[in-house]
């Protein structure tokens, strides 16, 4: 097995394992569904990340990075400005669509990384 082979292995037998670190959400993206796909998405605090001066009264600005597998959203790497949305629970019966803007996409060995924002009352 060659070094590249054993680091997409580990991508998805390890850091993507909904059993590990990964959770399980439903993508949206450039009009695609990506149901149920393992997701590590880590979000910033509103203490942890830099101030913007166009936060206004009630309006927060929600940062968070999601590490995705190239290989479950069928070999695209999502664009920067672009906008993707992830599944973040549910109400009323219905998955509830968290809609972020791309502010980078990077792609190595197979692992998406984009950081995302989006703005949250």
């Amino acid at each position: 097995m060659s070094f590249k082979e054993s680091v997409e292995n580990d991508i998805k037998s390890v850091f993507l394992n909904a059993e590990e670190f990964a959770e399980t959400h439903s993508v949206r993206y450039d009009g695609e569904e990506y149901a149920d796909i393992p997701v590590v998405l880590t979000k910033t605090k509103e203490n942890e990340r830099p101030a913007v001066i166009s936060d206004m009264q009630g309006i927060h600005l929600v940062t968070a990075v999601a590490h995705i597998s190239q290989a479950d959203m069928d070999g695209i790497i999502p664009e920067q400005k672009r906008y993707i949305e992830i599944s973040d629970g549910s109400a009323l019966g219905r998955p509830f669509y968290q809609k972020y803007r791309i502010i980078t996409s990077d792609c190595e060995m197979g692992m998406l990384r984009l950081e995302l924002g989006a703005y949250d009352e």
